[in-house]
């Protein structure tokens, strides 16, 4: 006898469990408390509320020099330290962050640091360095996704063909990279992640609560909404 489950049936079974393993890697690494650990499936909308009030939250500072798309008054902010050769955040740019964009629009800040694994992805470095070059023409969200889009790789004529795509000077870019004129900067963010105990990528901070993980958009809903119904929008 064969077993067949629709997709549609298979998601909305997944997507609460998705929902849990996310808080929960957050919880096994940023420390929880006993009604976090209770969080389960089936739970009701008021239990959710209550394990998300009781989630200890991290103040995480915002640089000047910070990557930030939307308006600077949205309810919610979303710190996400990812790495530019990062599979898993490749999937949540391709996946999730468009839905996110699409469903909650100005209610929503994002921002942009860095947390290249250098061990096992030789590339993001100089990938984080390059976007950051970007960024002091102007174009650093546009010159991200074409990092994430990856359709000519990493690497240093891939860094100055995004640029030619964009309309750079990609010249002035490759000098910006030869120079490590960002160096520091990316090795701050890198720093201020570890000192959070970050230690995968990507992790996001939703208004200073930690997911670890390129968890579906319903993940990411379950937060976004508590914070949107406690913030009076």
């Amino acid at each position: 006898m064969r077993f067949e489950i629709k997709r549609s049936h298979f998601w909305a079974l997944v997507a609460p469990l998705a929902f849990v393993l996310g808080l929960a890697a957050g919880f096994l690494l940023w420390g929880r408390t006993p009604a976090a650990v209770n969080t389960g499936l089936g739970q009701s909308q008021t239990q959710t509320g209550t394990q998300l009030s009781d989630i200890q939250r991290y103040d995480i500072p915002i640089d000047a020099d910070d990557p930030v798309f939307g308006p600077a008054d949205a309810p919610v902010t979303i710190v996400e330290f990812a790495d530019f050769q990062c599979p898993y955040c490749v999937r949540h740019f391709e996946q999730t962050h468009p839905l996110i964009v699409e469903q909650y629009g100005d209610q929503v800040r994002f921002v942009f640091k860095n947390y290249p694994l250098r061990s096992i992805h030789p590339d993001a470095d100089a990938a984080a360095q390059a976007a950051e070059c970007a960024q002091e023409q102007g174009k650093f969200w546009e010159y991200h996704d074409l990092l994430f889009g990856g359709t000519l790789g990493l690497g240093r004529e891939a860094y100055a063909g995004y640029a030619d795509q964009l309309g750079l000077d990609a010249d002035a870019l490759l000098t910006c990279l030869d120079e490590g004129r960002y160096a520091e900067s990316v090795q701050r963010d890198y720093e201020l992640a570890q000192q959070l105990g970050v230690s995968s990528t990507p992790t996001f901070f939703i208004n200073g609560i930690a997911m670890v993980g390129a968890y579906p958009i319903s993940a990411f809903q379950t937060v976004i909404d508590f914070e949107l119904g406690n913030s009076g929008q």
